[in-house]
């Protein structure tokens, strides 16, 4: 019975802390609340109509939520969250939109502090549709010469990127959500950065969450009491306290169906204690427990993400009760949703056999580093014990896996031209040049092929899947691991053995290669539909015509436009695909090689691949 009662302990602790939290009471003379109604809305400059969950000006501050006091200076309303000084640029009443932009970024980059743009409290939210923009600290030494979108600020030089490769030699940096409509604007032209910046970000209170819509409609005013919430009547008081004998009915209900929901689990248990099974549902409790605390310290360690935490109701919400499935794989099921700003995005729910939960936090650690147009963009993530999901722009057009293999029916009349399947590798080689160079931290995908490269409305590619994610410093190039990971077909030959060479970036740029010679041969490179044996394997098929010049007879190239951007794709592939690692190219040698001319390539050596027999047909 020990035993039981002590399992029963953090239940008991939930109903006593409820009942605790129910009969709270305010620390601040009712009298006082009467000047929450006498000054009910607060103006500084053009900003007008400041309520609730601010305070400031006359407005005491348990006539707002803690934290949130309003200073008006210069005319310019301002607040504090997290250490980090925010401007109201924007405030709706009606709607509860406010959209507000650093302080210290107002009239130029060079920072004072270096806090994250977080909003750790139950109020705001980011209201989505936000990109982010890194801003760093530059040559701390002086000893470089700066770069042409850098400013001084003395004693150093402060740059500031929104996308593409960053300097190596920086000293800090922060990262500061922007509007997602000006992200490719931003990654075309830099130099906009510091208006950019001007523009802010819009956040969002969630109404509903701090009860103050039903305490309005009832004729209380919304405030704060002993850091709680609370809902004054005109006459000063907790509108709550007018209700004195409906709460103690309510309390003494609630403890009544305490006890016996109490005494009804203490039974339960100590029948399904008998039972073998519930060792095993114990066993599994205590695993997701482990799991569970593993992602909550990761969270501690790297802090705020900048991304929003949902409940797993919240997910059902979206998703219609995942109404609408967009595709399945190996780690569960992708659906259809819909954030509050009516954006639709793709929940990604993992299946429950997910382990430990490491490929969640992969993909939640190094996803949430990125910023680049040719990166998914992660907006959210929920994590409630097994119920583990992601949650993602959306993609309209899907993946390209199902545009590039002619024996899809789906595609028959929608098979991509040469030019967009040559801009989606160029824009492919772009992310992944950003995944191992242009990140605060290395990041190694391990898992590069159709199916993880999704298509937006333009058919733009976005690097997507991190779980097999690696992240390394910024100053390692190889690393260590046990096993091989990734799909085959795909996988680097030193993935499989250490004796061919080091595991390190270049086993992406293999994985690349042999995923756009499928992009150009419009198949899997293993292919038994053939006629001819040689032309099963399509690298030593396609390398055997590069090498004696010969045409490559594919289908749709209609003009000279088509066959450079054909071959320019086939001799970087072959570059990628080489056996030895040292051998293959850097990302950012491939992206040169693909936008420069096709006459200045030379042809590489043969990738090592074993020689089917030849047939007759071939010779």
């Amino acid at each position: 019975m020990k035993t039981l009662l002590l399992h029963s302990y953090p239940f008991f602790f939930f109903i006593a802390t409820s009942i605790i939290l129910t009969n709270i009471t305010s620390h601040v003379s009712a009298n006082d609340y009467t000047k929450c109604y006498a000054t009910n809305t607060y103006s500084c400059g053009t900003i007008t109509n400041l309520t609730y969950p601010f305070s400031g000006g006359t407005r005491p501050e348990y006539c707002g939520e803690p934290n949130l006091k309003v200073n008006c200076e210069n005319h310019v309303p301002k607040f504090t969250v997290n250490s980090v000084t925010y401007r109201i640029i924007d405030w709706d009443l009606k709607t509860q939109n406010l959209k507000v932009a650093r302080d210290d970024l107002w009239d130029t980059v060079c920072l004072t502090s270096y806090h994250a743009t977080s909003f750790e409290n139950t109020v705001f939210y980011f209201n989505g549709g936000l990109a982010n923009v890194t801003v760093l600290l530059y040559d701390c030494t002086g000893n470089t010469q700066p770069t042409p979108n850098s400013e001084d600020c003395g004693g150093g030089k402060y740059v500031y990127y929104g996308a593409g490769v960053l300097p190596t030699n920086y000293c800090k940096s922060i990262i500061v959500p922007i509007s997602g409509t000006l992200a490719q604007d931003v990654a075309k032209d830099e130099s906009i950065i510091p208006n950019t910046l001007k523009d802010g970000f819009e956040l969002r209170w969630d109404q509903s969450y701090a009860k103050c819509s039903t305490c309005v409609e009832t004729g209380g005013v919304c405030g704060n009491n002993d850091a709680q919430f609370g809902c004054f009547c005109n006459n000063g008081t907790l509108c709550q306290e007018s209700k004195k004998n409906s709460r103690m009915v309510m309390l003494i209900a609630t403890t009544v169906s305490a006890a016996l929901v109490i005494g009804v689990l203490i039974i339960m248990i100590y029948i399904f204690r008998r039972r073998l099974w519930f060792h095993k549902m114990n066993q599994l409790w205590n695993e997701n427990s482990k799991a569970h605390q593993d992602f909550e310290a990761f969270l501690k360690t790297h802090g705020p993400l900048g991304i929003r935490r949902y409940s797993y109701i919240e997910i059902k919400k979206m998703t219609n009760s995942f109404s609408e499935k967009l595709g399945q794989g190996g780690y569960g099921g992708v659906f259809k949703g819909k954030l509050h700003d009516q954006r639709l995005v793709a929940v990604k729910m993992l299946n429950k056999s997910k382990g430990n939960g490491d490929e969640f936090i992969n993909e939640v650690a190094s996803i949430s580093r990125t910023s680049h147009i040719n990166i998914v963009t992660l907006l959210g993530f929920c994590y409630e014990r097994c119920k583990r999901a992601l949650i993602y722009e959306y993609m309209s057009n899907g993946s390209l896996e199902k545009f590039i293999y002619q024996t899809n029916p789906n595609i028959v009349n929608n098979q991509l031209n040469w030019e967009t399947l040559y801009q989606i590798a160029i824009g492919v080689s772009r992310g992944l040049e950003y995944l191992h160079k242009g990140c605060n931290t290395r990041i190694f995908h391990f898992d590069i092929k159709p199916h993880n490269i999704l298509l937006d409305d333009n058919f733009i590619p976005k690097i997507s899947d991190f779980g097999l994610a690696k992240i390394s410093p910024k100053n390692e190039s190889m690393i260590s691991m046990l096993g091989a990971r990734g799909t085959p077909g795909y996988i680097a030959p030193e993935v499989f053995s250490r004796n061919i060479g080091v595991v390190s970036h270049k086993s992406d740029v293999y994985s690349f290669g042999m995923m756009v010679l499928e992009m150009v041969g419009g198949r899997k490179n293993m292919s038994v539909e053939v006629d001819c044996t040689s032309e099963i394997y399509f690298p030593y098929w396609i390398y055997k015509r590069i090498e004696l010049n010969e045409d490559i007879p594919l289908k749709n190239i209609t003009n000279e436009s088509d066959e450079e951007m054909m071959r320019k794709m086939v001799i970087v592939s072959l570059w990628c695909i080489q056996n030895d690692p040292s051998t293959r190219p850097t990302m950012r040698i491939v992206v040169d090689m693909l936008e420069g001319k096709v006459e200045t390539l030379e042809i590489p050596p043969k990738p090592f691949f074993s020689s089917p027999s030849r047939s007759s047909c071939d010779s």
